[in-house]
């Protein structure tokens, strides 16, 4: 008999750790199998919130925000590119030379969610921005990837366009960061279990095994 784990994965769309962690965790639930079946939602978190739509230049972001260089950081950046590769991920840090305010994307995910298509988007919205190098801030990119994943595009072009989602993903962004989250991926299991990185294969597969035979999960 399967068991129904709901996970919660909160995280951000310019976050290259989040973009292992799911491909980790999707993996481990393919290597499970028929044991569970899994209920994934997708719940924002802004990494850089105050961030104009415009962006920041990456070398000074990571310098201004924890005083350290580019080349500082290349040991960082080639073990997400090997990561990456590994799980069938390009990133191609030759194309990402800025970072970006992502709240209107998360807008975007959070009406792909009430059409059925918010994991296709999160992938989607992935490669936008680390393989193509595209701003996640810019509507015409969205409506684009939104487009990619079998969303209206004019629908998705109206949302961005407006306010819709605003309050219901600041709500959300309040809700976890107040139940203690500040760092993404952050992994949400039945709302008790929290599996936090991003993990490899293994260790998402073997906690997601015992929640899954735990007593509470039956």
């Amino acid at each position: 008999m399967k068991t129904l784990l709901k996970i919660d994965f909160v995280s951000d769309v310019s976050c290259p750790w989040c973009v292992i962690g799911l491909r980790s965790l999707e993996e481990a639930l393919a290597e499970l199998g028929d044991a569970v079946e899994a209920e994934i939602h997708f719940q924002p978190f802004e990494l850089n919130p105050q961030m104009g739509p415009e962006g920041q230049n990456l070398d000074e972001h990571l310098l201004q925000k924890y005083g350290h260089t580019s080349e500082q950081f290349a040991d960082v950046r080639e073990a997400i590119r090997s990561r990456g590769a590994a799980l069938g991920f390009d990133f191609r840090m030759d194309r990402r030379n800025r970072i970006y305010n992502t709240f209107d994307a998360h807008r975007l995910l959070h009406w792909a969610g009430l059409e059925g298509r918010q994991r296709a988007l999160k992938h989607a919205l992935f490669k936008t921005y680390f393989t193509d190098g595209e701003a996640p801030s810019d509507h015409e990119v969205l409506v684009r990837a939104a487009a990619s994943v079998g969303l209206d595009p004019e629908r998705a072009r109206e949302v961005l366009g407006s306010t819709t989602f605003a309050e219901e993903v600041r709500a959300r962004e309040r809700r976890y960061t107040e139940a203690g989250i500040h760092s993404v991926p952050s992994v949400i299991v039945n709302d008790q279990y929290l599996i936090q990185g991003g993990q490899p294969k293994d260790v998402f597969a073997s906690a997601l095994r015992q929640i899954a035979e735990a007593p509470a999960a039956a």
